[in-house]
């Protein structure tokens, strides 16, 4: 009887889904709102979240660890951890990456991590949390990425790692900065959290560092309403990242067990009592960075579309550039040579030389009802935040500069259709010629 109960709620909730997609009034030009990211989802996505909550999955457990073994093997690696976001996936890296079982190597107070000034804040707040000191370097306009020679400059005997993203979906030369790192010694963290299925020379990022991360927030390639993930290939390393994340407790049983390593109560370790329960014994100062099933549900039905977002996300950005190509007074993007980005975003700056300004050019697409961000935090050494805060810079910072003022994006995700693509050219070009 509760089968069947279960059965007709599903179906109901399919068909509430459906009847309110079909209720949505259709594009109008100037008045529906062109996002630049946003959650598209489906009658499956309402179905799996009602479920996980039908059956009390309220907590992280079974569907948690499905998600995270199928996420692990859709990027091709060993290993995947879910967080609360992807934020705290970051936090969870450094966190990893300052264990004490990693001697020599552990991540120390005082010590160097190259990473770029042209970023988002929770790629870097990480270091300083930890006491340790980011050296930025500049990027490249065009791609938004740093380059080989550019991190090579930044290397001195206090570095101990590298921490970059990979700017709205568009490969940093990846392999060839693992390469530096792994020759001098150095961690390296990829932040993938904007660029799932984004590849460099044929292989995904993300699978080049010693650790990756992901966002499953909204705006990103799937959702879980909230989440995050941190993946490595590195099974030493997954097994710290588990217990920072898990309170820093020593035991490795999955949620629902109690004795997976059969010697529960015979446990010698710190100054506890021989035989102190192996569940309450605590190895790491951690933290409890845990997703829900319910929101692991959601992200399993995801999953199944990811190959589908990333080829309307690649659709859209082509489509965008065509359109927009030769448009006087815009520099528009270009892919990282040998890459295929996952792209999250399009980005254009506004070049020196324009007749018009961001701020203009700006204000007519938000009055024209087309959504625009600011590369994340321009330049961070010029956030309120970072003015006083332990830092190094090499080179100048020029390009990041210019990303603060005369940069920003448009959106590309799934949700946008053609109709709309075509609308944001036409209205680029009106504004652009007008200003000719």
């Amino acid at each position: 009887m509760a089968d069947q109960v279960k059965q007709i709620l599903m179906e109901h909730v399919r068909k509430l889904h459906l009847e309110r997609a079909a209720a949505e009034p259709g594009f109008v030009p100037g008045t529906t709102l062109i996002q630049t990211s946003g959650a598209v989802l489906d009658e499956d996505d309402r179905a799996a979240l009602v479920e996980q909550a039908v059956e009390m999955r309220i907590a992280s457990g079974a569907t948690a660890l499905r998600f995270e073994r199928l996420f692990a093997r859709t990027l091709g690696l060993r290993k995947a951890h879910l967080t609360n976001s992807g934020s705290s996936a970051n936090l969870l890296a450094v966190a990893t990456l300052s264990a004490p079982e990693l001697e020599d190597r552990r991540l120390r107070p005082g010590d160097e991590v190259i990473t770029v000034a042209a970023s988002f804040p929770t790629t870097v707040n990480p270091i300083l949390q930890h006491g340790l000191v980011p050296v930025f370097v500049d990027v490249e306009l065009g791609t938004y990425n740093t380059t080989l020679e550019r991190v090579e400059a930044a290397l001195t005997p206090r570095t101990r790692a590298i921490m970059i993203a990979h700017t709205l979906g568009n490969p940093f030369p990846v392999a060839e900065i693992a390469d530096f790192a792994d020759a001098h010694g150095l961690f390296l963290v990829e932040d993938n959290c904007d660029a799932v299925l984004s590849t460099y020379q044929g292989r995904n990022t993300g699978t080049f560092g010693d650790l990756a991360t992901v966002s499953f927030y909204p705006a990103h390639h799937i959702t879980m309403g909230e989440g995050g993930c941190l993946l490595t290939d590195n099974l030493a390393l997954a097994r710290i990242a588990e217990s920072m994340r898990d309170w820093g407790r020593d035991c490795w049983c999955e949620p629902g067990e109690d004795n997976r390593c059969l010697k529960r109560f015979s446990h010698d370790m710190g100054a506890l009592p021989v035989g102190y329960d192996h569940k309450y014994i605590f190895s790491h100062v951690g933290y409890n960075l845990k997703t829900t099933d319910i929101q692991a549900g959601l992200g399993l039905t995801q999953l199944g579309k990811l190959p589908a977002f990333v080829a309307a996300r690649r659709r859209n950005w082509q489509r965008l550039r065509d359109g927009l190509d030769g448009l006087p007074g815009l520099l528009l993007p270009h892919a990282t040579p040998g890459s295929e980005p996952s792209w999250f975003g399009f980005v254009v700056t506004v070049e020196p030389e324009a007749p018009f300004t961001r701020r203009q050019l700006v204000d007519f697409l938000e009055s024209r009802r087309i959504a625009t961000r600011l590369l994340f935090a321009g330049n961070l050494t010029r956030q309120p935040a970072y003015q006083g805060q332990p830092h190094r810079v090499v080179g100048e910072l020029t390009n990041s500069d210019v990303i603060t003022e005369q940069t920003f994006w448009i959106g590309v995700y799934p949700g946008i259709t053609a109709e709309m693509i075509d609308y944001v050219i036409a209205s680029f070009k009106e504004f652009v010629q007008g200003k000719g």
